[in-house]
């Protein structure tokens, strides 16, 4: 009884290591094939400077940029004045804030306008109870106005572009040259830009944050290219409004990662979903690791609470049969992935330090090596590969993508990725017992005062 047992949790080990591995080195294969598809190399990339989005813009689209705000007076002047640029309105949604936040915003239009900039900045304030609803309802109420605004002005919404921003989010120089002709393509209705984490060298936690953003997330989602089913994100979204329309009035929901759910409303509709190598935006980092743990359990367990949608992926007539399986995919990482792995590798772990002449997952001497001498390395090397390897690769990605990191650090973060994983395994089951509770209420993450005119952290200089 006991060995059969054994033998079943091996052989869920083995399956779960193995679509890890899989779905790891499928997404990130097909990501760095995809760069080479965009001839973007890989060097060039930790050069990008911000705050300068409208060079180069030749395009003929409107476009309307959404900044939904709480408490933001301490970032928001700088993410306006980046901001503005021809055939630009910005929308800053004050929703509630105790600070100055609004008139931050309106100061920093006024700056720019001054300065000689195009574009409008408005200011919406919401008050309670209407007021800290979530993020979605503060967008809900933007596009609102949004839609009236593009009536009154007889602008097509086919050709009208409405693009989210974090308060504290800064697009790359001439990312609108590289993110407007994508909609060229009717089909296409949301493009998601790669995000980097401008104060990366704070500490170890902002720097590893960097490592996900920049060397793991942006290049599994430049793979997700190929299938037209790019995630959509909170920073750097940018989505056709007529598609938007097609949502109905309230386009964005009430979960807690509103961006997915978007994202899968469009998907599940027929619209392609882009990005692109040749733009990205960045965003303060959480420097603390108590903040840090509870924006990314809210993460999982908006991505948790998404399951629920995966009847409608795979019966959606519009949507192409690889397209339904990589998003069915995405969608089941959480539940397939994360949660057992939780365990799994404890289980693992304890085998390996109880008997370490023992193989991984296999609970048994390993009889096709004799030598007593090999036995134990050829152990160790079998651990440190199953632990390792994928971080290694990744590690790699990130010195290639920003040549400023440095080998020790990039071998430092790769390293590091397994036991920050025990903060993702907590993250994971926090979400869970969240919805078995029936939570769904938030804390905002609140943003840190940065300094201005520091270049190397991409701090916007004039247009």
């Amino acid at each position: 009884m006991k060995n059969a047992l054994l033998k079943t949790v091996d052989t869920i080990g083995c399956t779960v290591i193995g679509l890890s591995a899989g779905y790891l080195a499928l997404a990130m294969g097909a990501g760095l094939l995809e760069l080479r598809r965009q001839k973007a190399k890989l060097r060039s990339q930790g050069d990008t400077s911000y705050g300068r989005p409208h060079l180069g813009r030749r395009d003929h689209y409107h476009l309307y940029v959404l900044v939904p705000c709480l408490d933001e007076e301490s970032v928001i002047g700088t993410t306006v004045g980046g901001l503005m640029g021809p055939r630009t309105t910005v929308v800053v949604v004050d929703d509630g804030s105790d600070d100055a936040t609004g008139a931050a915003a309106e100061q920093a239009g006024a700056a720019a306008r001054a300065a000689g900039r195009q574009g409008e900045v408005t200011v919406l304030r919401r008050e309670p109870p209407h007021a800290r609803q979530g993020k979605g309802e503060a967008l809900n109420h933007a596009i609102r106005v949004v839609r009236e605004r593009v009536a009154a002005r007889g602008q097509d919404p086919a050709q009208t572009v409405v693009c989210v921003m974090d308060a504290d989010g800064r697009l790359s120089d001439r990312a609108l040259s590289h993110v407007m002709p994508l909609f060229d393509d009717p089909r296409v209705g949301g493009v998601q830009l790669g995000v980097r984490i401008r104060n990366r060298r704070s500490n170890f936690l902002t720097w590893f944050q960097d490592y996900q953003f920049w060397a793991m997330a942006a290049v599994t989602q430049f793979g997700r290219n190929l299938t037209k089913t790019v995630s959509l994100g909170g920073n750097g979204q940018f989505t056709r409004l007529s598609a938007l329309d097609s949502l109905g009035e309230r386009p964005w929901s009430q979960s807690l990662t509103e961006d997915l759910d978007l994202a899968i409303s469009l998907a599940v509709r027929g619209r392609r979903l882009r990005t692109t190598a040749h733009a990205s935006v960045d965003q303060q980092g959480v420097s603390d690791l108590r903040r840090l743990i509870r924006q990314r359990t809210r993460w999982y367990q908006g991505h948790m609470t998404a399951i629920g949608r995966m009847g409608e992926i795979w019966r959606a007539p519009r949507m192409g049969h690889l397209a339904a399986l990589e998003m069915f995919a995405y969608l089941l990482v959480p539940w397939v992935l994360d949660l057992p792995w939780s365990l799994l590798f404890q289980y693992c772990l304890y085998w390996f330090l109880r008997s370490p002449d023992v193989l991984v997952l296999r609970g048994r001497p390993a009889a096709a090596v004799d030598g007593t001498r090999l036995r134990l390395p050829l152990n160790l090397l079998a651990w440190y590969l199953l632990a390792f390897a994928p971080a290694l690769a990744t590690s790699w990605t990130y010195l290639r993508r920003d040549k400023n990191v440095g080998l020790p650090r990039a071998l430092l973060l790769g390293h590091s990725f397994v036991v920050m994983n025990y903060m993702s395994f907590l993250c994971a089951w926090r979400a869970l017992f969240r919805m078995l509770r029936g939570q769904t209420g938030w804390t905002k993450t609140a943003r840190e005062a940065e300094a201005v005119g520091s270049a190397a952290e991409g701090v916007p200089s004039a247009a």
